[in-house]
């Protein structure tokens, strides 16, 4: 999983951060959105998936991975 983010959206509602701490957080400068692991371990998809559904702009992206040869 792959986790992006686009702070030209963020409106800095914080619904992140709150949900998934580990892989969000909050710019203390701006109060946008910051990525902590752009790839979080996957037990930690579902929350992540909430977060994203969470985000009151749609400023988070979340894809599977494609694994490269």
């Amino acid at each position: 999983m792959r986790i992006t983010v686009d702070r030209e959206l963020c409106c800095g509602s914080g619904n992140c951060v709150v949900t998934v701490p580990e892989v969000f957080d909050q710019d203390d400068a701006d109060g946008l959105v910051t990525l902590r692991n752009a790839q979080p371990p996957e037990h930690l998809r579902a929350s992540v998936e909430t977060a994203a559904q969470l985000c009151p702009v749609g400023a988070i992206g979340v894809t599977d991975q494609v694994a490269s040869h």
